[in-house]
């Protein structure tokens, strides 16, 4: 098993690559289910998740083709070719792996009329329901069973419009109910659908199949179905969260770097936050600018929400950044339960935090002192990586396949701009 070490105390300088999303790369690698023609997905990132879903589609017959990028600044390449699907059952072993292998079943019941998909289970951010994703597909006309662990849904006479209004915001039942309503009979009206930019990016690429979508970018989609979807070749959006997570890393360790490929309009929050703080932001040509001078930055308080509010996948990094900050921060998770599992690691390295149910008081200090940490899940190990960038000496953190299920070569990236990390052997 791998673990990253840490040298902390370096400012950054140059520019970092932001690859291609793995929230949008993921769906869209299910959408190939769709068509029974090939899908061309560019720049999709180098990650483990991206491997075990490129597995999964092939036990359904679909014919993956994989061409590497060149570099840092170059996505990998997918063409994925679902002629026939000649296997609709998604074991648990497989689901297991990663919580968006569930996202296959919706398009192997629209286009097959049938799938057998294992219940993800449990994660160590909240258990996460996905009642929300069959009530939509039961809307839609299919008849769904639970058992022995195991989503049973078909559609023997395919699918229908329907409307459906989720009772909270749902970004995996917004993709589920939208893939699925593609190849529904008439129209289908989807209320309170979740905003995030991987969504707009799912849909677009959907239309360029040939889907009927409207609404992208608001909180009600129309989709009116069609007959059937065609090929088509499709580059997916930067990493939001990526982006986030380095423009955080600017502003603990000091210094200035260029995010090639990120946009103000996806990390808005953020940017906000980030320039209250005490860190200079502007937008270039190529993508975002960041400068910090290395002063300590200012405290100041988050709640995280939906987009196009604070996104909980950087909320742990935006703690690791206000533990050295000057006064005090309160930070409200209002979307996982149990996302502040690296409290206790950042307390190894000297954060002084205390949690009372879903708000963390961050009291910053001085300095953080380097130690060995254990990740917990994939963007708390992003966070402690952070946290080591600042930290008095070294920091060593464990279990880092974690951070390659979620970020594509991030010592790489960091290395490149002058930070002192490396990844070893255990």
């Amino acid at each position: 098993m791998d673990r990253i070490r840490i040298g902390g105390g370096r400012r950054l300088s140059g520019e970092i690559p932001i690859s291609g999303a793995k929230n949008a790369a993921l769906k869209l690698m299910a959408a190939a289910l769709l068509t029974a023609e090939p899908l061309h997905l560019a720049n999709i990132p180098r990650l483990a998740d991206v491997r075990a879903m490129a597995e999964l589609l092939k036990s359904f017959g679909v014919a993956v083709t994989h061409t590497p990028g060149k570099g840092l600044g170059e996505g990998d390449t997918y063409t994925l070719h679902a002629a026939a699907i000649t296997s609709s059952f998604a074991s648990y072993d497989m689901v297991r792996k990663m919580r968006a292998s569930f996202q296959v079943l919706a398009p192997l019941l629209a286009r097959h009329g049938e799938a057998k998909v294992s219940l993800p289970g449990g994660c160590a951010i909240g258990a996460r329901p996905v009642d929300l994703h069959l009530k939509a597909l039961e809307a839609l006309g299919a008849q769904v069973t639970l058992e022995d662990g195991y989503v049973i849904a078909t559609a023997k006479s395919g699918l229908h419009g329907a409307r459906i209004e989720f009772p909270f915001v749902s970004v995996g039942a917004t993709e589920t109910a939208l893939m699925a309503a593609t190849l529904a009979r008439g129209e289908t009206l989807i209320g309170n659908a979740a905003r995030e930019p991987e969504i707009e990016d799912l849909a677009r690429c959907l239309i360029a199949m040939g889907a009927k979508i409207s609404g992208m970018g608001t909180s009600r989609l129309t989709v009116e179905g069609v007959s059937s979807l065609h090929g088509a070749s499709w580059s997916v959006m930067h990493d939001r969260i990526e982006a986030g997570t380095y423009a955080i890393a600017v502003a603990i360790a000091g210094g200035e770097v260029e995010l090639l490929g990120a946009r103000r309009d996806c990390i808005a929050p953020l940017l906000d936050l980030l320039e209250q703080s005490g860190t200079d932001t502007r937008d270039t040509n190529r993508g975002i600018a960041l400068h910090r001078n290395g002063a300590r930055p200012a405290s100041v308080d988050l709640t995280t929400a939906p987009f196009p509010g604070f996104p909980t996948d950087l909320q742990a990094q935006f703690m690791a950044l206000m533990t050295v900050g000057e006064g005090t921060s309160v930070i409200r998770e209002t979307i996982f339960e149990n996302r502040f599992m690296h409290v206790p690691e950042l307390g190894r390295l000297g954060a002084d935090i205390r949690v009372n149910g879903d708000v963390a008081t961050v009291r910053g200090v001085p300095k953080l002192k380097g130690a060995p940490v254990m990740a917990t899940d994939l963007r708390a190990s992003s966070s402690l990586v952070l946290a080591g960038l600042v930290a008095e000496g070294e920091t060593i953190v464990n279990r880092v396949y974690h951070l390659d299920r979620g970020f594509d070569r991030l010592e790489e990236k960091l290395r490149g701009v002058g930070a002192e990390i490396v990844r070893e052997k255990e």
